[in-house]
């Protein structure tokens, strides 16, 4: 009997250990195929999107492109497969990517029931409503009766219905499975309005013909904090996700930008900024990373401020504030721990 009680507990410490090995080889693993593979949406302007030459492009891509600059110093060296809604969780699940980077809600039952690490909030947004202009609705409030198109397999499909619910106000669901196909069905009129986070609604009007003959409602229903997540259990991969986004915010914060970064490198005296470009101290070492791994991220990526002008700000047919996302000091919420 206590043979069998100690080959039990031997197999038990064997399985668990066989398992934790598992678990943390995800960065080894990226290391050895020479890609690191990031899970994107099908298509939205702005965030994730193939341009005219067929490169990944957008804000969402542009992080995933900041953790392959971080492993390898190459920020080229990865693959995008494009997932709808439904599918995201499946293919970060199986193993199919190491990393899913595509406008998702960080919520308790994904981070928890379904077994995934949200590394950090890079958007915080909300759900909001778009409708024809000639409709002349100025409140989300005036909606009752109206078809509503959505996309399956998200928050905004539970947020649809409590918001109506709790406005005593009744609507007809249109369900569609990816967001272009969800802004093709608006346009088409078969359906009134298109709900989905405010980002995306701005991203699908600016891909529409005519994007002036379309307005978005004042209201914000929902809070829609986006980010990237990997797999529970693999403790180093979410630390690496996590910092990777704090490089870049933290680089906004301490003025260090892809033009400017060489220059700090060698002349600045901001003990946070030597700690980051790893003039100073064992960041990298920390993570399992080149000491350079945050430099080569600012360097050929950006900051968190280049990314978000660069793809969805002001300047772009997103046209969007920063808002929320603008930094801590600036009067938004996107805020970096300390790097030390």
């Amino acid at each position: 009997m206590k043979l069998t009680r100690i080959l039990v507990a031997a197999a038990v410490v064997t399985a668990l250990t066989a398992g934790t090995a598992a678990a943390q080889s995800t960065l080894e693993n990226v290391k050895s195929r020479g890609q690191l593979k990031c899970g994107v949406s099908t298509g939205l302007a702005g965030f994730s999107q193939p341009n005219a030459q067929g490169k990944w492009e957008g804000f969402d891509v542009d992080y995933c492109r900041a953790v392959a600059a971080a492993i390898f110093g190459d920020p080229d060296k990865v693959a995008f497969t494009p997932t709808t809604a439904k599918e995201r969780f499946t293919a970060l699940q199986s193993g199919e990517i190491d990393i899913l980077s595509r406008n998702t809600t960080w919520t308790l039952s994904r981070d928890v029931q379904l077994g995934f690490e949200f590394v950090g909030t890079d958007y915080y947004d909300g759900q909001g409503f778009m409708i024809r202009k000639d409709m002349g609705i100025s409140s989300a409030k005036q909606l009752d009766g109206a078809s509503v198109c959505i996309q399956t397999g998200t928050t905004t499909e539970l947020n649809l219905a409590d918001f109506f619910r709790s406005h005593n106000m009744k609507f007809e669901p249109v369900t569609i499975d990816t967001s272009d196909q969800a802004r093709e069905a608006y346009e088409a009129g078969r359906c009134d309005v298109y709900t989905t986070d405010a980002s995306g609604l701005a991203a699908q009007r600016a891909s529409m013909a005519d994007p002036s003959a379309h307005v978005i409602l004042p209201e914000i229903i929902s809070k829609e904090p986006l980010g990237p997540l990997v797999r529970h259990g693999d403790n180093n991969w979410g630390d690496i996700g996590r910092w990777v986004l704090n490089a870049m915010i933290t680089a906004e914060e301490d003025g260090v930008t892809s033009k400017n970064v060489d220059e700090m490198k060698t002349s600045s005296d901001n003990p946070e900024v030597k700690r980051l470009l790893g003039v100073e101290g064992e960041m990298g070492a920390m993570l399992g990373l080149p000491n350079e791994w945050a430099y080569n991220i600012i360097k050929s990526v950006g900051n968190y401020s280049e990314v978000f002008e660069r793809n969805v700000g002001v300047k772009t047919p997103l046209g969007l504030e920063r808002g929320l996302n603008a930094l801590w000091k600036d009067g938004g919420i996107l805020y970096s721990p300390p790097f030390r």
